[in-house]
């Protein structure tokens, strides 16, 4: 690899690279900064008008299920180094980051992980072929001619591929294709949790963000919605370098390439990520400067707002009244034509697919519920009732048990509509969808439990308990019914907006674009940093076509036909203090319910009751969310059996995997870059432990998440291990990847 890099990313093409990255960079980062100020007084606008919008019924959490593990197991991973497949312990923690380490015991000894890979921007590939038609795509004359060797081979028939325009890809494979749906399912939820990076919170960086990179785009003529708005701002920012800098690369390194199909195929993935991360370093840099310049003016700006908004907002709407009388001939007769037509059209679309998936939400929510009341009922009445809260508390973040609300979304079509309003994909709705269903099944379970918690308070019997709860149950889904509705609508709203504003700004660009830059004398120089000609233009654009999609989503309530309310059902006041409720300490269901069993405990103050308290708190953390409790975790050893040496070869994996031998290797005295000890010497077989750390978890963009602290992902696609293993948080090492960049997680 490091020849292939030294050849064709030598010091002179490296400096050509900084130099175009540098260009991109400087450009985009004066939009960056120009909405800055908008997106401030939009903000503050906002906190002294409020929406509107109705209240919420449900509740939302406002401490995290943080420090858990979503999902844990073992699955091979190819090593692109040694070109082997290894066995890994995969985790997925709280916050999404998959985490690889050698094997089960490297976790629980704390020998920091392989790699932490952040999947945003990633897609998952269930097939070889499928990899190898993207590959060949990729790099124009390198498909492979048919019986030659493919660049990958893929020692089951169960494969997953995290396959990436520009960065590095990753190759997994499982024994079973039950095991593959698992994997699918969790690493889905990576990749839907990862794209949606800009915390969501940050009501003024990511709104100035996400316009900037809108504004970027249409200043290319590059209109309609962008896949790779995906992860955080500078995973995003690093996807913008390299959607104008790759096609240029290509064009002159793929003919430079060397070697059979394959091997110029393996070359250009090495050359493409190598400079993916020399762009996302220099995109850093840049981007938290000038983050930093405008936080520091961001005092001063507040002053002028704050003495000045009435000035501001009656100048601001002084130039909106001027631009609509220049535009809205040409914007209504476009709406008219071009829009207005399709809107029922695209609107159909989007509600059945998403509505199936909020019915499904109610229907999980609903069965888990119900089981939960008949099995503590059956098991022992409130003494149960801890263990089955808590695995409930975490019902949202459940990939498999919410694999079944996700997949309605999938039917998702917009045939004949996409070409039309350039949509690149459907993925930004499926997934902006998807996101919005976990949202709300998790506001219904921390309802339910909010509410239950306060019931137990009257010290209820078996059979009152079993009562609370179906009382509790009905009255939170009559508030989840309310707050869905509320959601999706918005939702249509928005996805409707975000279809037909970019092809109406498309349309319209020839004749009013050019006539933009006369408005400007028009805003006061004080206030020029609030109001930009570019931004009230839109909003002008976006009220001519604003009245026909409200109308539109109006009559749909109106046929009750996806179970919408009208408009004119707003539950004021309903259940007035409980959100009182949600202002107390969090519940612990594990602690304040859980059932204790005989024999005394030891005295707290004792060093045995000081390590039994250790145990159980580990225990807490190695508890996985996703349990299987048929079968255990796949190429486990088992303890009375010793392990098989690391295999080597695609024949030997297939030897193990016909055999139902579950390897699994010691930890290194010392990580290597190949996963394996000097020599590869039989290792012992590792000790069975309980399942790994355990549970969780605006703009219709993907690319918002709130971060939920350490450990978080890296924001760069990890390489191997290289930091000693000695006494440091779990999660938290140092790298260093096959170009030699160390990142930290």
């Amino acid at each position: 690899m490091g020849d292939v890099l030294s050849t064709h990313l030598d010091d002179a093409r490296r400096q050509h690279i900084a130099e175009k990255t540098g260009k991109i960079l400087t450009e985009f980062l004066q939009f960056y900064e120009d909405q800055y100020g908008v997106a401030l007084f939009n903000s503050m606008r906002h906190e002294i008008e409020g929406t509107g919008l109705p209240q919420a019924q449900l509740l939302w959490r406002k401490v995290p299920l943080d420090e858990r593990i979503i999902f844990s197991g073992n699955l091979f991973q190819y090593q692109e180094d040694s070109k082997k497949w290894r066995n890994r312990f995969s985790l997925v923690p709280h916050n999404y980051g998959l985490v690889l380490y050698d094997n089960k015991v490297a976790y629980e000894r704390q020998v920091p992980p392989r790699a932490v890979i952040n999947s945003a921007g990633y897609k998952i590939l269930t097939s070889v072929d499928q990899y190898l038609e993207l590959i060949g795509n990729s790099l124009p004359g390198t498909m492979a001619k048919s019986g030659s060797a493919p660049i990958l081979k893929c020692p089951t028939q169960f494969p997953l591929i995290l396959w990436h325009p520009y960065a590095r890809h990753y190759y997994f494979c499982m024994m079973t294709e039950a095991e593959q749906d698992k994997w699918q399912a969790v690493l889905q939820d990576c990749i839907r949790h990862c794209n949606n990076g800009i915390p969501e919170d940050s009501k003024v960086e990511g709104p100035a963000f996400t316009d900037a990179i809108r504004m970027y785009r249409q200043s290319k003529e590059l209109y309609g919605t962008w896949e790779m708005l995906c992860g955080n701002e500078v995973q995003i920012l690093s996807n913008l370098v390299m959607e104008e800098l790759g096609p240029e690369l290509k064009a002159e390194l793929g003919p430079r390439l060397k070697g059979k199909p394959q091997e110029r195929q393996r070359q250009w993935i090495q050359i493409s990520d190598a400079v993916y991360r020399m762009v996302y370093e220099q995109a850093k840099a840049r981007f938290e400067e000038v983050l930093s310049k405008v936080q520091q003016m961001r005092p001063a700006m507040q002053a002028v707002i704050r003495t000045d908004m009435d000035q501001i907002i009656t100048s601001k709407e002084h130039l909106a009244s001027k631009i609509r009388a220049f535009i809205l001939p040409k914007a209504e007769v476009c709406v008219r034509n071009h829009v207005q037509p399709y809107i029922p059209s695209i609107l159909e679309a989007l509600m059945v697919p998403t509505s199936q998936g909020f019915t499904e939400v109610r229907d999980v929510f609903f069965k888990e519920v119900t089981d939960m009341n008949l099995n503590v009922i059956n098991e022992g009445g409130i003494d149960k009732l801890g263990e089955y809260m808590e695995k409930l508390s975490r019902l949202a973040y459940h990939p498999l048990k919410m694999q079944s609300c996700y997949e309605k979304m999938e039917s998702l079509r917009l045939d004949g509509l996409q070409q039309r309003f350039d949509v690149s994909s459907t993925s930004v709705f499926k997934q902006r969808a998807q996101i919005h269903m976990r949202e709300q099944m998790h506001n219904a379970v921390y309802t339910f439990e909010t509410l239950l918690h306060q019931e137990l308070g009257k010290g209820p019997t078996k059979e009152e308990l079993c009562k609370s709860i179906q009382r509790v149950l009905e009255r939170v889904l009559k508030k989840y019914d309310y707050d869905s509705s509320s959601v999706r609508k918005r939702f249509f709203r928005e996805a409707l907006l975000q279809v037909s504003i970019p092809f109406l700004l498309k349309k319209l660009a020839p004749t009013c674009k050019s006539e933009l830059p006369r408005f400007q004398e028009l805003i006061f120089e004080d206030f020029a940093k609030f109001i930009l000609v570019e931004n009230t233009y839109e909003e002008v654009v976006l009220q001519t076509v604003m009245k026909d999609i409200l109308q539109a989503v109006k009559e749909a309530a109106v046929q009750r036909k996806h179970n919408l309310y009208r408009d004119s059902m707003v539950m004021h006041n309903s259940d007035p203090n409980l959100h009182l409720l949600a202002e107390g300490a969090p519940i612990d269901w594990g602690e304040e319910y859980s059932n204790s069993g005989g024999g005394g405990s030891p005295s707290p103050s004792t060093p045995e009751a000081a390590t039994l308290s250790e145990k159980r708190r580990r225990a807490k953390q190695v508890v996985s969310v996703v349990q299987d409790e048929e079968v255990g975790l796949p190429f486990e050893a088992s303890p009375e059996s010793p392990s098989p040496a690391s295999p080597d070869s695609v024949t030997e994996i297939q030897g193990l995997l016909a055999q139902g031998l579950r390897a699994e290797s010691p930890p290194p005295a010392s990580p290597l870059p190949n996963g394996h000890l000097p020599g590869d010497p039989q290792p012992e077989a590792a000790p069975e432990a309980s399942s790994p750390p355990a549970s969780p978890l605006q703009h219709l963009l993907p690319g918002k998440a709130v971060d939920l602290g350490p450990p978080k992902p890296s924001d760069q696609e990890t390489g191997e291990q290289v930091s000693s293993p000695s006494s440091h948080p779990a999660l938290h090492t140092t790298t260093e990847d096959s170009a030699g960049v160390q990142t930290e997680f």
